[in-house]
């Protein structure tokens, strides 16, 4: 078994699918979590979610506060919720490892409160304010996103959304015919 999945890349059906909720945090979790952490280090993401290694469950996990000498503070959400946001917004450009090489500007709430399980089983909340940390509160919403089966591309008029998957297909046909 390797160290890391691949990350499935638009228009695969399964970004588009809600992840169902985690029954118990097992060692299967467990052991998804740190495989799935160290696929988003070995893709130098800051965010990975389950429908992005083709697996349908509620968990997902970031770590916004990485260093060029290497790996930050980790964080593992499991049947991650929202259950406040801020009526005001804050903008930020967004990429996704499933839509490699494309980035927009796109709005969320400026601060949102989520309620998730931690990889050791506890209930927890984080409250993120765009003011502090930008990157972590447009992250933790994007990769929620996720496993409510929406992309970030979603929020972009249909145009460019159209346009920016056709990129990605492209980029991966490119791939693979340089493999064959």
């Amino acid at each position: 078994m390797s160290d890391v999945y691949e990350v499935i890349k638009v228009p695969a059906p399964v970004l588009k699918q809600q992840a169902e909720a985690v029954g118990e945090v097992d060692d299967t979790i467990t052991r998804q979590l740190h495989k799935m952490l160290e696929t988003m280090y070995a893709n130098k993401g800051v965010g990975l979610a389950a429908n992005q290694v083709g697996l349908l469950n509620r968990v997902l996990v970031m770590d916004v506060h990485q260093t060029k000498e290497g790996r930050g503070t980790p964080i593992y959400m499991i049947n991650p919720e929202i259950i406040w946001q801020a009526d005001e917004c804050s903008v930020y450009q967004e990429g996704c490892l499933s839509i490699p090489q494309q980035y927009a500007d796109i709005q969320r709430p400026a601060s949102v409160r989520v309620k998730y399980i931690d990889e050791h089983g506890q209930q927890q909340e984080m409250l993120t304010n765009a003011e502090e940390d930008l990157l972590l509160n447009h992250c933790v919403q994007h990769e929620i996103d996720h496993l409510n089966g929406r992309l970030f591309v979603d929020y972009l008029s249909s145009l460019k959304r159209n346009m920016m998957i056709k990129k990605v297909q492209k980029l991966v046909k490119a791939q693979e015919d340089h493999v064959l």
